[in-house]
């Protein structure tokens, strides 16, 4: 598979969490608590075959990109902390919907800047051939990926 489908199939994977998540109610705290691991694990293996794998190959094959792919690791960064911190928390805690909205606005921003502004920029310099080979690096990064979000990169710096 070409590593920008299979990104953005990620992408879609995870707004439909997103979106799972916006039609529950306070009452759903069970359901809120799947959705919200289920988000964890999603996000964290995606980070994981970005930072290791796309990202770089992305900067080689694209090198004024530099300024997006150092932009989107910060926005990893932020985002595997507040999926730490989601991590561990009660979906009855006052909080957790509040922290899942800001994760939600934070993921959706960042999902609209690489499938609008660069993801193109990448598959024009990079070429079929190219987004194979890293699709097929990124589908068999994805079953070693850590659960842990503080074991990505980014979430070190």
């Amino acid at each position: 598979m070409d590593g920008i489908v299979l990104l953005k199939e990620d992408h879609k994977t995870v707004e439909k969490l997103f979106k799972r998540f916006e039609k529950t109610d306070e009452d759903a705290l069970e359901e809120r608590k799947e959705i919200a691991e289920e988000v964890i694990g999603e996000l964290t293996t995606h980070a994981w075959i970005e930072e290791r794998i796309f990202y770089p190959a992305a900067r080689e094959a694209v090198p004024e990109t530099k300024d997006h792919v150092l932009e989107s690791v910060e926005e990893h960064h932020v985002v595997m902390w507040m999926l730490s911190e989601l991590k561990g928390m009660d979906p009855s805690d006052e909080r957790h919907e509040a922290k899942m909205s800001v994760l939600m606005e934070n993921v959706r921003h960042h999902v609209e800047e690489e499938e609008q502004d660069w993801f193109p920029k990448v598959r024009k310099a990079m070429g079929r051939n190219r987004l194979k080979e890293l699709g097929e690096q990124m589908e068999e990064a994805k079953k070693t990926a850590p659960q842990d979000p503080l074991q990505v990169p980014s979430a070190e710096e």
